[in-house]
């Protein structure tokens, strides 16, 4: 596709290209994906750093999906944008996770209620005090009631947003769980801050692909079919986030 100018230097895309609604998973080629199993009349808008990116419809609502890449960083960088730049409403990441709770099962969905974190990524907006990151409640509450009517295990609670894949201190985990930590991934976070600094709406989904503590993670069958459940209740509770 031809570059198209842009106020976005990571989005080569028209305001009008992107829906107000975004399911937004790590992994690029996990974007393609959704937009080839789930949407009808799909749309490319974006191919740079093949960070892909579609629009199409979904049961007649139209509804965006676009890698993030990982970390908190990058996740900043395009939420920011498709907030700021594009009149995305709501962002709903969709992604795989540690299992840390003691509850928490290999294949479970996890909600992330809040996102504890390492990150300093919040320190750029000077606020007196410690700054907590949590989901969207309205998108909260469309996905508990989402899962529950598809028959899915769904638990809601904290996860913990690491800037590190590779952590140095082996006592980690433990502290986490100590505190009620269900999971550990790299992003939410940082999409909740941004979401609740623009006046947003955000949710994070994610399955848990292994468990820190049991050894247990999935086949590639299995993360297929559990990846399979989060991108349904991903795709329902954006349609019920579009006015319409």
């Amino acid at each position: 596709m031809a570059i198209k100018e842009s106020p976005s230097a990571s989005i080569a895309a028209e305001e009008s290209q992107i829906a107000k609604a975004v399911l937004m998973p790590g992994d690029p080629l996990r974007a393609k994906y959704v937009a080839d199993h789930y949407l009808e009349e799909v749309v490319c808008f974006n191919t740079v750093r093949n960070m892909l990116g579609y629009t199409g419809t979904y049961k007649g609502k139209r509804i965006s999906v676009m890698g993030h890449g990982m970390g908190v960083p990058s996740m900043g960088i395009y939420s920011y944008e498709l907030y700021q730049f594009f009149g995305v409403d709501t962002i709903i990441r969709i992604g795989s996770a540690g299992g840390i709770g003691d509850d928490v099962k290999v294949r479970d969905v996890v909600i992330a209620l809040g996102a504890s974190t390492n990150s300093h990524f919040a320190d750029q907006y000077r606020f007196p005090g410690q700054l907590c990151a949590t989901a969207d409640f309205r998108l909260l509450r469309d996905a508990v009631e989402t899962a529950e009517a598809m028959g899915v295990r769904a638990d809601v609670g904290q996860v913990f947003t690491a800037d590190q894949f590779y952590n140095d201190n082996p006592d980690a985990g433990a502290m986490y769980r100590k505190f009620g930590i269900l999971a550990l991934e790299m992003e939410t976070a940082g999409l909740y801050w941004t979401a609740q600094r623009l006046g947003k709406r955000a949710l994070s989904l994610l399955t848990i692909s292994d468990h820190i503590f049991t050894g247990e993670s999935l086949s590639a069958q299995e993360r297929q079919d559990s990846f399979h459940e989060m991108m349904e209740i991903a795709l329902e509770t954006a349609w019920k986030s579009l006015e319409g």
